[in-house]
């Protein structure tokens, strides 16, 4: 026994002994970084001194850590990938990778990981990288802490700050993505987590899911992008705890769901976008200490959305509060507190005692003729919502709310306060 261990021992001080450190700055015996990566063994690191480094196509085909001291600069000069990474067990930390060459022909990226497993990349800095850190076919992850900024100006011509793309088990938190096409791309990813992120100011989406399975994203902020977050053809899919807000346009949306099954949205914040949620043929999804805030729709709902519960919300000063196009309605909207509800309290428990029914005549009208919309605050409006609440003909006598809550919801503790 007393062998086996002293060989276990010898044979980890060898292989620490054995890991080296390259030095590589403008002056040093290495002054290149494909050079330190081809002359390193696997577990040595590259330590990378501040400098500028006009280096394209760096290949990293073993298991090393680079490291930046000094925020050393690679840039790839507007013609070239920068980093190619075939090797798992890769940390790359501390760089700044800039101007990577737009192709119309190939996804060029400042990091690419290709078929890598129990990899890091965390606290670099990405500037107008086409596509900052691309993973494919990856899986055990970490994307963290890093700074990537685009200059993207159309959608053609832009790549996507966080992609992913057939990965397994990754974990993409705090950083921080603006000016790209898509803030974090996720195609075929599944059991992964997004946390604490800041995607804003992109083109298209702060987020995009496509086909994922059992991911979680929570305590993201997703801010004056094209669109906010779009999930679409994937199932569990959890959505805690995020900000959706300032997403503005013609078509946008804090968070588009289209075709998701079997999903929660808790404690999330909708603050002044266009539509809060959009949600299209989903099912069995709960919606639960939720605040829609001076958001133009706080929930659209189209067809085929059925066995949803929404409840326990807050629906503040929306200008609808709810649209649903389809006539078939088993959702449940009960239970949640609606700043236009005019009812009233008899019992003093807390709860209306007249039904809330949250879809407007004026919503009806404004799905069908969009141009409507200018006579919004008109004396007409308000007389025409009056008329369908005493005589309700065509609005969803189904749609309603049968224990709207009087006051505002207190989320911070376990129970609804009220």
């Amino acid at each position: 026994m007393r062998t086996t261990i002293f060989l276990i021992t010898l044979l980890f001080t060898a292989a620490v002994i054995k890991a080296a450190t390259i030095t590589v700055c403008p002056d040093c015996e290495c002054s290149s970084i494909g050079q330190a990566i081809e002359s390193a063994n696997a577990g040595d690191e590259v330590l990378i001194k501040s400098g500028l480094y006009q280096e394209g196509n760096i290949l990293v085909d073993k298991a090393l850590r680079l490291r930046g001291e000094g925020w050393p600069v690679i840039d790839g000069e507007n013609e070239t990938e920068v980093i190619t990474v075939t090797a798992s067990g890769v940390t790359i930390e501390g760089l700044v990778v800039r101007n990577v060459g737009t192709s119309y022909l190939e996804d060029r990226a400042g990091i690419r990981m290709q078929r890598a497993r129990n990899f890091i990349i965390r606290n670099n800095r990405l500037e107008n990288t086409f596509f900052g850190v691309y993973l494919e076919h990856c899986s055990d992850g970490l994307v963290s802490g890093n700074l990537i900024e685009g200059q993207a100006e159309e959608e053609m011509s832009s790549g996507n700050a966080i992609h992913l793309w057939y990965c397994k088990r990754m974990q993409v938190e705090e950083n921080e993505v603006r000016g790209h096409r898509d803030g974090i791309y996720f195609e075929f990813v599944d059991d992964s987590r997004i946390r604490n992120n800041t995607s804003e100011d992109n083109l298209r989406y702060g987020l995009h899911f496509m086909f994922s399975n059992d991911d979680d994203y929570s305590r993201n902020t997703f801010r004056r992008n094209g669109a906010g977050v779009a999930v679409m053809f994937s199932r569990n899919i959890n959505m805690w705890e995020n900000r959706f807000e300032y997403n503005w346009g013609r078509a946008a949306y804090g968070l588009l769901l289209k075709e998701i099954y079997d999903a929660e949205i808790r404690n999330n914040t909708f603050l002044e976008n266009t539509i809060g949620v959009y949600v299209e043929g989903s099912t069995r999804i709960r919606y639960r200490h939720n605040e829609f805030n001076r958001n133009g729709w706080a929930l659209k709902m189209s067809g085929g959305c059925l066995d949803n519960i929404v409840n326990e919300n807050n629906f503040l000063h929306n200008t609808f509060d709810l649209s649903l196009n389809s006539a078939p309605n088993n959702n449940s909207f009960d239970g949640n507190f609606w700043s236009d509800y005019n009812g009233y309290d008899l019992g003093r428990d807390g709860v209306g005692d007249v039904p809330y029914h949250p879809v407007k005549l004026f919503n009806y009208v404004v799905n069908r003729t969009p141009e409507a919309m200018v006579l919004l605050r008109s004396l007409f409006v308000s007389l025409l919502n009056f008329s369908e609440k005493v005589s309700p003909s065509l609005t969803p006598a189904n749609v309603a709310d049968n224990a709207p809550f009087m006051q505002k919801l207190n989320f911070s503790k376990d129970k609804p306060a009220y």
